[in-house]
């Protein structure tokens, strides 16, 4: 048997892509993130090295839109970038991709990413988005837009947020971007920051987009780094509350809606609410949000502020039941002396 030899003229080299890649990350990222990311291995595979201008030049972005790809991909935990003491990108390193396995893991376990799912599907009732009462947006004239669209900083903005969305900006697309800009106050990095934020949820809708920036601006966070703080923050307090009271399923709306109570609205420490919810689980397996809500929205009434004060208030209760004349213990006067009587609040509960 004669053996037939196979030649190539031009040697040509290859950037090897990881299916992981095509598979998980393809489909959501913009044109400016992939480009980069693609450099980025063609760069790798000869060992050559770049900078942030070099790749500005060579695909004709501003310098801006390779540094949010890039910190865009360092979210995603594909890349990570060391930068120095003037906040210049030095190295950039990419990173193993997770096993099928090690993913599913991650998807089915972390109860931060099961809290941000479920914020996100409860979108009607997040806790997480403001009343929209503080700040109103008006009905911008086709001249306002027309006059937003002129301006030399809108255009990158608009850029920004089409190649998110993967689509042309619509006039009420516009009103929207424009009403985050100009009442908000939100920069060109706060609202890049915005719409990587909602679209990683999977929203994709000005309506959500417009929900999640208010709740920021009532907030007051201004900046890229706070918005990811106060996120953080949120979630990890709803997963505490969530396990304190013996739950294991991402919050309903309904349980949401309280814990944005009792965070927000009465302004506890995590301390105060956790002492309630440790009282509940002793006192009850069932209604156990409704009966937490009891305790919470009493020691409210009561101007407490932090746990020393509770203290007070259970000795106050106790002494007034040492002084209490056995006349005066019928269920009506003994529910007026204690607001947040456990075995009053049961009944109460249970009866509904």
């Amino acid at each position: 048997m004669n053996f037939i030899s196979i030649k190539q003229n031009n040697i040509n080299t290859y950037s090897l892509i990881s299916n992981q890649f095509l598979d998980s990350f393809l489909a959501h990222a913009n044109e400016i993130q992939i480009k980069v990311y693609l450099f980025l291995l063609r760069c790798l595979s000869e060992g050559k090295s770049t900078d942030i201008s070099s790749m500005a030049d060579f695909f004709n972005y501003p310098e801006k839109d390779i540094v949010r790809a890039l910190t865009y991909w360092e979210k995603k935990n594909i890349l990570s970038l060391t930068i120095d003491s003037k906040e210049t990108i030095t190295e950039i390193q990419l990173l193993d991709f997770p096993s099928s396995k090690e993913e599913h893991i991650i998807k089915e376990k972390s109860p931060a990413s099961a809290v941000s799912s479920s914020l996100a599907a409860a979108v009607k009732t997040d806790p997480s988005l403001p009343s929209e009462k503080k700040f109103h947006k008006p009905d911008y004239s086709l001249d306002q837009l027309a006059e937003f669209q002129s301006r030399e900083s809108t255009s990158e903005i608009l850029f920004i947020a089409e190649s998110y969305l993967g689509k042309t900006l619509s006039a009420s697309d516009i009103r929207s971007v424009l009403f985050i800009s100009q009442e908000l106050n939100f920069s060109v990095d706060l609202i890049d920051h915005l719409l990587q934020y909602c679209i990683d949820r999977g929203k994709k809708d000005f309506r959500y987009i417009e929900k999640v920036a208010i709740n920021w601006a009532e907030h007051n966070i201004t900046t890229p780094s706070q918005a990811d703080s106060f996120s953080s923050k949120y979630q990890k307090d709803v997963y505490t509350v969530m396990n304190a009271l013996g739950k294991n399923n991402t919050p309903t709306p309904k349980e949401a809606e309280y814990i944005k109570r009792w965070y927000q609205i009465y302004g506890f420490s995590s301390d105060v609410v956790l002492e309630a919810c440790e009282r509940t689980v002793l006192a009850t397996d069932r209604h156990r949000f409704e009966y937490a809500d009891k305790i919470l929205s009493s020691w409210n009434k009561a101007g407490v502020h932090h746990k020393p004060d509770i203290d007070k208030i259970d000795a106050g209760f106790h002494a007034k039941q040492k002084k209490a004349s056995p006349a005066s213990k019928n269920s009506f006067n003994h529910f007026q002396q204690n607001e947040y009587d456990f075995e009053r609040l049961e009944k109460e509960l249970l009866s509904n």
